[in-house]
Order: structure tokens, then sequence, then C-alpha cells
């Protein structure tokens, strides 16, 4: 039980420092092609505060919006729905997920399976061809 909680605490540690240091190379990206400087101590109180919101309401509101949906997982609706606020984001956000089923088109359809039934019927078929 220890062992889990401790791999749970490492896991979501490297979550929190992977998270922080895209915010900082995101924050440091716009801030050059903005010509703009910003200090270390501010940058890293911009990644804790976008670490904070993704953690604490981001991640609630999706799965509240995944049960609402009667569901366990979270779906890419679940998050644009979550990104209604932001109306260029959620923009994004439904082009990439376009993009995404564009590149995999069974991904969101249930392939309809054929019953023994139908195979059966259809091995039995003779095809005669037209003498005529």
């Amino acid at each position: 039980m220890e062992n889990q909680q401790e791999d749970e605490s490492a896991a979501a540690d490297l979550l929190r420092d992977r998270f922080r240091l895209s915010t900082i190379s995101i924050v440091q990206s716009e801030a050059k092609q903005n010509n703009m400087e910003i200090s270390e101590p501010i940058v890293a109180c911009i990644s804790d505060l976008a670490f904070k919101y993704a953690a604490e309401h981001v991640a609630k509101d999706l799965e509240l919006f995944a049960a609402h949906g009667g569901r366990k997982t979270v779906n890419m609706k679940d998050v644009i729905l979550c990104a209604h606020r932001n109306e260029h984001l959620a923009d994004l956000l439904r082009s990439f997920g376009n993009d995404l089923k564009d590149k995999d088109p069974q991904s969101e359809k249930k392939r309809k399976k054929k019953s023994r039934k139908d195979d059966n019927a259809a091995s039995s078929v003779l095809h005669i061809p037209d003498d005529t």
C-alpha cells in the first residue's frame, strides 16, 4: 500500500515538473516573440498558477463532464466543453479534434461486426454466370 502511494506521488511530481517545464518554455518563447523580458520569479509564478488551475479546475471539470455523460473516460467533447469560456481555445481544440479524426477515421466509429449467420449465408450463395 505504501509503495503504491509512493509511486503515485512520484508520478504526480514528475507530471507537475514536466508541466512546469513546458509552461516555462512557452512563457519564454512568447516573451522572445514579443521582445519582452520576464523575470524568473514571474515565470515560476505563471507556471505554478497554470499547474494549479489545470490540476484543480480543469481536471475536476473534465471528470464531472464525463460523469454527466455517463462515462468514466474523458473524451474530446469534454475537453472542448471545458474550454467553452475561451472561444479561441475551443476553436483550436475543435480543429485539433477534427485533424485527429481525419487521420484515424475508425477511432470514433465502431466497426459493425458481421454475424456468423451473415457469413454463412454469403458463403452458401452460388453465382451462376449468364450464358446469354
